[in-house]
């Protein structure tokens, strides 16, 4: 079959599901253009700073986007392409965009702040920081796995190194430019652009090498990345997140142009089969495996806290939530959809060997496929791979130094209304240092390594209990909530089966820790399931 059929398929999915169902979800979540945002009723030029959508949108999608909806469905295609091709245009449409859509809308609706607001509102003070505290593990894990992923990155391409901390000062640059001197944004923006190129190029001619002892680069990045990322996140969001990650998504943008206008100049044809098996060895059953491990190609729990966290706090107008947080997520599946026809093309030969342990792995797999693809337009096919790295280890970086902030933002929230609020809340500093100590502990010790296999489970799991305090919010409203409690139902289907098969496939391999883990991840579940249950049956009882 050809590739391009699949393509069309996936955009004209997308296309009807972000007019009509998008739309209908818009009207569920009685957007008002006119009602004050917290951007602009807490202005405080740190965090809620009031922002134009595309510079917004720009963020967000760069804060999403990482390497994660690449990773996942590469992985998943050894269950065939039709299960994850099904997954990723239902889930993106029905499940991510709807739960990083109504979570933005959510937060916004509570001046801001995280879905643990929605929660302690319906649920009490307890279960919030019950989540809070679930969420801020999350986002320390997250912080550890990509600063692992970034300094690797930057030993073995030192070139993206170079580029990335020279893209940093162009940022500065654009972001003092658009909020100080007041330049238009288009203008700011070709600027911008043209200076991310440039910083490619230096980067490829003067390339960094902090040691010729790799491990001793590797841990010097490592370093050098949790400084960078405490300024990034203790400093208003204008002078470098917003520039950043807007001048980062036109990179994005790029790299889905490349895909899909070389999937119809290549037509290559697919090469896996449709369907290999329900049970996979050495992966697992389909269910739930599957839905766990394309993970943020369809839906994911971090979005949850960009849309609650950093996002909300910026977003001007009520009616820009649908294209910056509906919208953001199903371009996010477009990208999940060109990972998929990347492994499904490749020769399954080929496709064992990069996804071996000297391979390269997923990212390999992408940045091989991209660069296939593009040779067809005129484009050497080394370009092409490199220009594909590159934009995946620029985005590997937003998502970190954006994790960190959200990791700060829930410290603070966690610690509201103690004894010492002022210190804990209050102070930006401490809450951002405190993020990056422990994951620093979990990068430095190898702890990282060991959690790795929950952090998919646990990501979901998030999700799940974004949506259930979302269905208890609209419920108290009074309103229709059917297009987030069906979703919520699925998500926890399979994300507790998920930790069930982990706490028995660790127990039998003695991994006794990832054990533990696993069995608190489902305490916090159903902890809050029985506590939302108990509140929606008030709820129903009142009305």
């Amino acid at each position: 079959m050809s590739a391009v059929f699949l393509m069309i398929v996936a955009l004209i999915s997308l296309l009807i599901g972000y007019i009509f169902y998008g739309r209908y979800v818009a009207k569920k979540l009685d957007l008002d253009p006119n009602r004050t945002t917290p951007a602009n009723s807490k202005q405080d030029g740190v965090d809620y700073v009031p922002t134009k959508a595309p510079i917004l949108m720009g963020h967000h999608f760069a804060s999403i986007a990482g390497a994660a909806p690449i990773i996942g469905p590469i992985v998943a295609a050894v269950f065939g392409w039709v299960p994850v091709l099904l997954w990723i245009l239902v889930g993106s449409v029905f499940f991510g965009g709807v739960h990083d859509f109504s979570s933005l809308v959510a937060s916004v609706r509570h001046g801001g702040k995280t879905i643990g607001e929605v929660i302690e509102e319906h649920v009490g003070r307890a279960g919030k920081r019950l989540f809070l505290a679930f969420a801020w593990c999350l986002v320390v894990l997250l912080m550890a796995v990509f600063a692992h992923a970034v300094a690797n990155v930057f030993v073995k391409e030192p070139a993206t190194a170079t580029s990335s901390f020279l893209f940093i000062i162009v940022a500065i640059v654009f972001g003092m430019s658009v909020y100080r001197l007041k330049a238009p944004l288009w203008l700011s923006s070709i600027i911008g652009v043209a200076l991310l190129l440039g910083c490619i190029a230096l980067g490829l001619r003067f390339p960094i090498t902090l040691s010729s002892d790799p491990v001793r680069a590797y841990n010097l990045w490592k370093v050098i990345l949790f400084v960078y990322v405490f300024f990034a996140a203790v400093s208003p969001v204008w002078v470098l997140l917003q520039p950043r990650d807007y001048l980062s998504s036109f990179l994005l943008y790029a790299l889905l142009a490349a895909g899909v206008v070389g999937i119809f100049a290549a037509n290559p044809t697919i090469e896996s089969p449709a369907f290999t098996a329900f049970n996979v060895e050495g992966k697992g059953y389909l269910f739930p495996i599957l839905f766990v491990t394309v993970a943020c190609g369809a839906i994911s729990g971090f979005h949850s806290l960009v849309s609650a966290g950093t996002t909300a706090k910026q977003l001007n107008k009520e009616t820009n939530a649908r294209p910056i947080a509906y919208g953001s997520m199903l371009i996010e599946g477009l990208l999940a959809v060109i990972a998929l026809i990347t492994a499904t093309t490749i020769l399954q030969g080929r496709y064992s060997e990069l996804m071996g342990p000297e391979g390269g792995g997923p990212i390999a797999v992408f940045s091989a496929g991209i660069g296939s693809f593009v040779s067809h337009l005129g484009i050497s096919e080394k370009a092409g791979v490199t220009f594909a790295a590159l934009a995946i280890s620029a985005f590997a970086l937003t998502t970190l130094d954006t994790a960190t902030r959200l990791g700060r933002f829930m410290f603070q929230e966690f610690f509201e209304g103690m004894g010492k609020q002022t210190l804990l809340a209050g102070n930006r500093y401490i809450g951002t240092l405190a993020t990056i100590a422990l994951a620093m502990v979990l990068t430095f010790t190898g702890t990282r390594a060991a959690l790795w296999p929950l952090f998919g489970s646990a990501n979901q799991l998030l999700a799940s209990l974004t949506l259930l305090a979302i269905t208890m919010w609209l419920a108290k409203l009074g309103k229709n909530n059917k297009f987030v409690k069906y979703p919520m139902y699925f998500m926890f289907c399979v994300t507790l089966t998920a930790l069930c098969f982990m706490v028995y496939k660790n127990f039998l391999a003695r991994n006794i820790p990832l054990v533990i883990l696993s069995i608190v991840l489902l305490g916090v579940a159903v902890t809050l399931v029985i506590k939302a249950s108990q509140s929606l049956r008030k709820i129903a009882q009142s009305a």
